[in-house]
């Protein structure tokens, strides 16, 4: 079947861009091609600096013929009625529809509309255009006199549609002053030619020839392979950076690694500096050496082929690695001039937010919180308000004017210089931690305090002002806030109750349940455990674990089955009798061995289950519930609960309603499913 084949050569697209924007292009193209009917085999889209691709396989010649029926008004209906029916069925008169009948509605208006197909490349050349002229780029700029707009000067357009049998044939249609054809170019410098293309094997192929890879993840490869072999030749390692390594190969069409080194009297700055530096500036990455230390080399990736082997362009990027180095060296040495509590006037200058306060107002009420959240979490809480009060101080320092992802680390270093002892240094780090998923929480009480001061203002502060999360608009990283919150509690074990409104309180149950459905837990355990007031994050986590181990099992998925036979029973009988069923179970009413071993075995695993919670035990609380199990079988199979005996039928359902009590003590086993 024919292939469509679709290039868009441009200027340089900013490597941040590339992947979504093939990613785009593949989407609404093949949206198009199956809303016209063509319905395709397979697609894959790329992109490099200068151009997107696509190729779409298995596409039709041709749409296929579709017959329609739409159903009209009825016979004699107000003559607006009958206009509307023609002009959506496309009739030119009621004659044209027909009559059927029916027994409940009478007669009525059918029009049966029958559509020939049209050509795939009639139909292409109609939706490329529009596609193009649509397309969602982040940024985009105009050039020229006209009024189409891509993110960078579009150059050519190449679109070839046909079997590969026979010749392809160019879809036409224009966009701007550009006309489609199959003319592309390959390197901009190693190879600058036109180039002529047919379909996508041959374009491949030509590409490749003319020094452009184009696919992103095989330049990724070749980068990343090569960096290896170089490093590996001089006993070192590369530094992995998956952020870097993604945005340096959408700089290139054509990698040429190489390795530049700089003076090894710069190791003396911290590394996270040097590797902040080389990467910012020259998008490079570090090394270390056979023992883990930095290693004073990096790795070059160019996007030529130099006649010198390369020794200019690194001599160039050594040039400019060295300033830097420089200006680095001299921020670092400024600042460790000026302790960190001297910078703090200076953060009554930096709004943190209009309604919120500066960044000094902000540090005092982290202080206040991280010294009442200390002894909660074991923190000594001179200490958590001293590593509070300096947190924010390297905000105003030069380095992290320079680096801004360097915040709270440069402070670390500052507050070691100065003297700080190692858990107020390692406070200043760690507050800002985790910032993603697989970041790793603070373990350090202190750190601990600090960390959860300073998202817990941060929420409590934009909830005061109603700034909340809305759909995917988080601008603030509330989410993540919260979601820091509940990891440094869940995998530090700790027991905290958030003293929070409720509507934060059941935003911090939402992203607990994304994170426990994450992890694997069922919504619905989830749903039972939590209520609106379960203000203890790991209590949750542990009640949910504990109820999945129970529902795992013969035992429990048993208790679930007379849990729900005696709810249901409950319902019923409440409904009818109109009132709820609760009180005292009465011993002298217990006429069978099966009610009163179910009211022993009740009564015990109230009281076990009490205890077990208290304690936050809520493994045992959940293995004193397993021992329901058999009592309540025996109950249901020997026991009639409506007895004639109005008394012993309301001391039955008192038991009853003892069991479902007793039950969601750990957990409303009515929200769980299955």
């Amino acid at each position: 079947m024919p292939e469509l084949l679709l290039e868009l050569f441009s200027e340089e697209i900013p490597a941040r861009f590339q992947r979504r924007a093939a990613e785009d292009l593949k989407k609404a193209v093949t949206n198009a091609l199956v809303d016209a009917g063509l319905v395709y085999e397979g697609a894959k889209a790329f992109a490099t600096p200068r151009r997107l691709a696509l190729t779409v396989s298995g596409v039709p010649a041709r749409s296929p013929d579709t017959r329609e029926e739409r159903k009209g008004p009825r016979v004699g209906a107000p003559a607006q009625a009958v206009e509307g029916f023609l002009k959506a069925a496309g009739l030119a008169s009621i004659e044209q529809a027909s009559i059927e009948t029916d027994p409940k509605k009478g007669e009525f208006y059918v029009a049966r509309v029958e559509k020939r197909g049209e050509d795939a490349v009639t139909l292409l050349s109609v939706a490329l255009p529009r596609i193009l002229a649509e397309f969602p780029w982040a940024k985009s700029m105009r050039w020229g006199s006209g009024s189409f707009s891509w993110v960078r000067p579009l150059r050519a357009v190449t679109a070839t549609f046909g079997p590969e049998t026979e010749d392809p044939v160019v879809v036409p249609f224009s966009i701007g002053t550009l006309q489609s054809g199959r003319t592309t170019y390959g390197h901009r410098f190693l190879f600058p030619e036109p180039i002529t293309v047919r379909r996508f094997d041959d374009y491949v192929s030509a590409l490749d020839r003319a020094h452009v890879i184009l696919d992103l993840d095989r330049r990724k490869q070749v980068i990343e392979a090569e960096a290896e072999h170089l490093a590996f030749a001089r006993g070192l390692t590369v530094i992995a950076d998956a952020g870097l390594l993604e945005e340096v190969a959408g700089l290139v069409e054509w990698p040429v690694v190489l390795m530049g080194s700089f003076d090894p009297a710069f190791l003396g700055l911290p590394e996270e500096v040097i590797i902040a530096t080389i990467r910012a500036n020259q998008k490079c990455f570090c090394l270390r050496d056979s023992v883990g230390r930095l290693a004073p080399n990096f790795i070059i990736t160019a996007n030529t082929l130099a006649s010198d082997g390369g020794d200019a362009i690194v001599a160039g990027n050594e040039r400019v690695v060295r300033a830097r180095l420089s200006d680095a060296k001299f921020f670092y040495e400024t600042d460790l001039q000026a302790p960190l509590e001297s910078r703090l006037p200076r953060l009554g200058e930096m709004v943190f937010h209009a309604k919120l306060g500066t960044q000094h107002e902000r540090v005092t009420r982290l202080e206040t919180l991280a010294g009442t959240l200390a002894p909660q979490v074991g923190a000594d809480p001179d200490a958590a308000r001293r590593a509070a009060r300096l947190a924010k101080a390297d905000l105003v320092t030069q380095m992290v004017g320079e680096f801004p992802e360097l915040q709270g680390l440069m402070g670390q270093y500052y507050a070691r210089a100065q003297g700080e002892p190692d858990a107020i240094a390692n406070a200043i780090a760690g507050h800002y931690r985790p910032v993603g998923p697989t970041d790793t929480v603070p373990s350090e009480p202190v750190a601990i305090a600090v960390a959860l001061a300073d998202k817990l203002d941060l929420l409590t502060g934009f909830w005061s002002i109603d700034e909340k999360p809305t759909g995917s608009r988080d601008p603030f990283a509330l989410r993540r806030a919260a979601l820091g919150v509940i990891r440094i509690l869940t995998e530090n074990a700790i027991r905290l109750k958030l003293a929070v409104e409720p509507d934060l309180l059941a935003f911090f149950h939402d992203r607990l349940k994304v994170s426990l459905r994450d992890a694997g837990a069922r919504h619905d355990l989830v749903d039972a455990v939590i209520t609106p007031q379960s203000d203890d994050m790991l209590e949750i986590t542990q009640r949910v674990e504990a109820l999945s181990g129970l529902l795992s099992s013969e035992d429990g998925t048993n208790l679930l089955s007379g849990y729900r036979r005696a709810v249901n029973i409950l319902v019923a009988e409440e409904k009818k009798d109109g009132r709820a069923y609760g009180g005292l179970v009465e011993t002298s009413l217990l006429h069978q061995a099966e009610e009163a071993g179910l009211a022993e075995a009740v009564h015990a695993a109230a009281t076990a289950v009490s205890d077990r919670v208290a304690a936050d035990d809520y493994r045992g609380a959940i293995a004193a519930l397993s021992a329901l199990r058999d009592p309540v079988d025996r109950f249901f199979e020997a026991v009639l609960v409506n007895d004639q005996d109005a008394a012993v039928r309301e001391n039955r359902l008192n038991l009853l309603a003892r069991l479902r009590d007793t039950m969601h003590l750990v957990a409303d086993f009515s929200r769980i499913s299955g």
